[in-house]
């Protein structure tokens, strides 16, 4: 093992503050804490909220070292400790008794007229029209034409994904363990002239989904990567699928999702 630990924090206060207490309390156990991003560490701690999370995971291009969150933001889905609990977390820690799990990330693949261009998200890759207009799409599973979707947009979560942007549109709730992957509609239209499904599909994790715009919105589609808006010119489809690679998330409590879901949402 390296013994070298990065440590990444948002700029709150109360996080600047932790992260000091650790990068202290770590330099006492003999490891070599790290506050800008090593490779080649064993361990990342990130320090903030749910947003800090993902900010660092897209950052450091999905880094394959275990990673593990204290909270010190809102939500704290993936953040598992608290801040008293630092010296637990790393008695734990140096004894191993914890567990790692494998967080499923959402693989994007964009073809436009000219290129492909290839996007990884951790929670969600959302198709939708510039300006909030409503987007005719064809949706796609394993080349089986499903529906013709008008609405808002169309999102695609991972389970992980499944308790953010996806929970607050209507989707469901997915263990984040599972190899599935949820499409979720926006805001659908449902009409004698337009019928679109206005429930989440959950489809295997070895299926591909593909999202074709009508060619009228060829040039004024946004795709929204884990809330990062990308535009593009001449847009033909996205495909998107389970991502080979995923992120390593230290977990001390198994029982600390459910925890999470009656604290955060109950």
């Amino acid at each position: 093992m390296s013994k070298i630990i990065n440590i990444i924090s948002n700029y709150n206060f109360e996080s600047k503050k932790i992260s000091y207490e650790i990068y202290e309390k770590l330099k006492e156990r003999d490891y070599l804490p790290s506050t800008t991003f090593n490779h080649k560490a064993e361990l990342t701690i990130c320090i903030g909220g749910d947003g800090a999370f993902i900010k660092s995971i897209h950052n450091n291009n999905f880094p394959q070292m275990p990673i593990v969150g204290i909270n010190t933001g809102h939500l704290g889905f993936f953040q598992e400790i608290l801040p008293d609990q630092i010296d637990w977390f790393l008695d734990q820690y140096e004894k191993k008794d914890y567990e790692i799990e494998d967080l499923k990330l959402v693989k994007g693949d964009i073809y436009t007229k000219n290129r492909v261009i290839n996007l990884t998200a951790l929670n969600e890759i959302v198709l939708k029209a510039q300006h909030s207009k409503t987007i005719h799409i064809n949706v796609f599973v394993q080349r089986n034409h499903v529906e013709k979707f008008s609405g808002d947009g169309i999102l695609v979560s991972s389970p992980s994904g499944s308790t953010a942007y996806n929970f607050s549109t209507g989707g469901s709730i997915v263990y984040p363990t599972l190899n599935v992957l949820q499409m979720t509609p926006i805001s659908p239209v449902f009409s004698a002239a337009y019928r679109s499904l206005i429930h989440s599909v959950i489809v295997p994790g070895d299926h591909v989904i593909s999202l074709v715009p009508e060619r009228r919105y060829s040039n004024s589609c946004l795709v929204l990567v884990d809330g990062n808006e990308y535009s593009f010119s001449n847009l033909k489809r996205v495909n998107l699928k389970i991502s080979k690679n995923s992120i390593k998330k230290l977990v001390l409590n198994k029982d600390s999702y459910w925890d999470n879901l009656k604290s955060k949402f109950l």
